[in-house]
């Protein structure tokens, strides 16, 4: 499972990180759906849990002829980033597009829109 997602080390906080990655993806006009805060929600109920967030984000012009073409796909889109605390060092991890386009058998000229996570999170980390 793990060959099929990406980490990247951020030198930013948790919560800077997502606020940078949430800039970029408004930057970018991206839609940002959302950010899970799972570690708040932990905390909330009295539960300990590192700092962990998870930014949802895509395109619907993009994302929408891959979700016409292969309607399963939509269970892993739009895509997911998690920011997430490891000891003290930030990371961001998530599904390699390679790896969501062999799991659904997308066709190769829709792959482009996954792809796009990659550049968004090189650009974060720039």
């Amino acid at each position: 499972m793990t060959d099929q997602l990406v980490t990247k080390l951020s030198p930013l906080t948790v919560a800077e990180t997502v606020a940078r990655l949430a800039t970029l993806i408004a930057d970018r006009g991206l839609t940002l759906f959302g950010v899970i805060d799972h570690s708040g929600e932990a905390h909330a109920v009295g539960l300990e849990l590192r700092d962990t967030k998870v930014v949802i984000f895509g395109n619907p012009k993009a994302g929408t002829p891959v979700m016409d073409a292969v309607p399963l796909v939509a269970l892993d889109l739009p895509l997911k980033v998690l920011v997430w605390d490891d000891g003290g060092q930030t990371k961001l991890t998530y599904t390699a597009p390679a790896a969501l386009a062999a799991r659904y058998g997308i066709p190769e000229a829709l792959t482009a829109p996954l792809a796009g996570v990659d550049g968004l999170t090189d650009a974060l980390l720039a």
